[in-house]
């Protein structure tokens, strides 16, 4: 809890602001206090983003999903305002630490105590689900440990029963670390996503240390689709448990009614010696703190904690929290991992530095096989930086492979004729953001689709003018080569290109952007099947008989949009399949 600054509101609503609580993606969270003392929760959504649609969306579907689910194991709205900026809801208060913050205060929960957690937790998603609501983001600093028994926070992404398979592009929620595997790889979210985050957050608190490790998204990602949790030192009963929770398989998890069964407690959490002792750790309210008497001067902005994508190699004892954070664990020293393959859309770039990510498109119209496990560890490898990588041709690759090429070719462009709802947007959480991480929504697929899998890379380094974008099929290379299937990237920048002189405008961007030439997905077969391309210079804008050079990145900056069309035939003959993107 921290005091007020002098930019902060006095009054929110009818609510008298007292102080700071925290803040998230989505903004920033005060302490209130009505006319006649009750205590509240303010979430109050940041003005930067309160015009954007998908944060709007998230934040109304909290507020909504609040007021139907009525839980002692959730905090209650009080109160909304959705019709005008500022948009906030009010939530009762609840004193306590987040399970993240006690735990890496305190240490571990003993067993006997995690068990006593473990089922009151799961008891608490009992009687969410009872409201054919899933919560969908189930993590330890979502769980807030109150005097009389655990809380759960952020309903930001919930959604009801009926919604349990998402079928838009880069829509997966969760957090990486706690997303069951079906929604890493399929979009796939229900009741059953809910008891494997619910396993993971009991792993953690059981160990102290995030349940697949830390580092990268990615390679968080990775493991908790082909790897197995970390349960050392973790008694045998309360692992077991929580190996059952995690199956890779939702069918082979247990119903929260035998997690709670298999928990055996035989006395109340809240008479838990320890849990009392962590729960008490919250803070009180200030009795000086005034919304009408802010500090004179703003508190200084902390330096920002680095996030590394391996740890370093001193002090050996290094650990992360579950959203990869540095912090000083206890026992164990996480070990690099290779890099996930990403599902469509989920992609992240450099936001911060040179750091050139790979990821896994995983394409439309396909499921599961032995392929997928064969296959997993190939995508380890990184192409060149935006910066410091030499400039890709991908005239020059495919002359490179002009033997590979087939008699017949795609068209020379496509043209931007048509308005694209597929857009990519950086992750309103703040370490998902710092790792430039984010999601797309994709408005169409391909009716004929390509191989189930297809490594990409999208990087950019922040304040420059260029990107490189590569992709290859996966297991390129192996056995005949298929038929030809044409490919154009398009990179959409966050506004619409005047026609007469290239240059951004106000208005959002609506186009397919700037594309590349049409190439053949196999056209590298032989030789690895990386096909590569540099942004500017190997993409155009074509309307009609006009064409427009690619402006640099840096001309633009904002959340850019990358998007793989199949070209089926002429130049206005072609379907979005994948899209992915990055922040500049």
């Amino acid at each position: 809890m921290d005091e007020l600054r002098p930019q902060d509101p006095a009054r929110i609503g009818v609510w008298q602001i007292l102080a700071r609580l925290g803040a998230g993606g989505m903004g920033q969270v005060y302490l209130g206090r009505s006319p006649g003392g009750r205590l509240v929760a303010v979430k109050v959504i940041r003005d930067e983003i309160s015009d954007h649609p998908e944060s709007m969306a998230r934040f109304r579907r909290e507020a909504a999903t609040m007021e139907a689910v009525r839980s002692p194991y959730a905090a209650q709205l009080i109160e909304a305002s959705l019709d005008a900026s500022p948009y906030w809801l009010a939530t009762e208060y609840v004193p306590g630490p987040t399970l993240r913050d006690a735990v890496i205060a305190n240490g571990p929960f003993p067993p006997e105590s995690a068990l006593r957690l473990f089922a009151a937790l799961a008891e608490g998603l009992a009687t969410v689900h009872v409201h054919e609501v899933t919560h969908r983001d189930l993590k330890p600093q979502n769980v807030i440990l109150a005097p009389q028994g655990p809380q759960l926070i952020d309903f930001g992404i919930a959604r009801g029963l009926e919604q349990t398979l998402l079928t838009q592009v880069g829509m997966a929620p969760g957090t990486p670390g706690y997303a069951a595997p079906e929604v890493l790889l399929r979009n796939e979210v229900g009741p059953a996503a809910d008891i494997f985050a619910l396993g993971a957050t009991i792993a953690f608190a059981s160990t102290g240390r995030p349940p697949y490790g830390g580092g990268e998204a990615s390679a968080v990602s990775y493991r908790t689709v082909h790897e197995d949790i970390d349960l050392e030192g973790v008694r045998d009963d309360l692992a077991a448990l929580i190996r059952r929770c995690v199956a890779k398989d939702p069918a082979d998890r247990p119903e929260l009614g035998a997690v709670i069964a298999g928990c055996a407690v035989d006395s109340a959490l809240a008479a838990d010696a320890h849990y009392r002792s962590v729960a008490r750790d919250a803070e009180a309210v200030p009795e000086h703190v005034s919304a009408a008497e802010p500090e004179p001067e703003p508190e200084a902005e902390p330096e920002p904690e680095p996030v590394h994508a391996t740890p370093p190699a001193e002090p050996a004892r290094w650990g992360y929290d579950d959203e990869t954070t540095p912090y000083a664990a206890p026992d164990r020293q996480p070990t690099p991992a290779p890099r996930p393959r990403r599902r469509k859309g989920w992609l992240a770039v450099c936001a911060l530095g040179l750091v050139v990510p790979l990821g896994l498109w995983l394409l439309p119209g396909q499921g599961d096989d032995k392929d997928t496990e064969a296959g997993a560890t190939g995508a380890t490898t990184s192409g060149p930086t935006a910066k410091n990588g030499p400039k890709e041709d991908a005239k020059g690759d495919a002359k490179d492979d002009a033997k590979d090429e087939p008699p017949q070719g795609p068209p020379d462009h496509i043209v931007n004729d048509r308005v694209s709802q597929a857009r990519w947007t950086l992750s309103d959480d703040p370490v998902q953001a710092s790792q430039g991480i984010g999601t797309c929504d994709l408005d169409s697929l391909a009716d004929s689709s390509p191989p189930r899998t297809m490594q990409s890379s999208v990087s950019h380094t922040t304040g420059s003018g260029t990107a490189s974008l590569s992709f290859r099929p996966e297991n390129s290379g192996k056995g005949k080569r298929p038929a030809p299937y044409y490919v154009s990237l398009g990179v959409r920048p966050p506004h619409e290109t005047d026609r007469s002189t290239g240059r951004p405008l106000k208005s959002t961007g609506k186009g397919i952007g700037f594309t590349s030439k049409p190439v053949d997905l196999y056209s590298k077969w032989s030789s690895g099947g990386t096909i590569k391309f540099r942004y500017p210079d190997d993409f155009q804008a074509h309307f009609g008989a006009r064409t427009v050079d690619a402006i640099p990145v840096s001309d633009d900056p904002g959340d850019w949009t990358v998007v793989l069309y199949h070209v089926e035939g002429g130049p206005t003959k072609y379907t979005s399949i994948v899209c992915s993107g990055f922040h500049a």
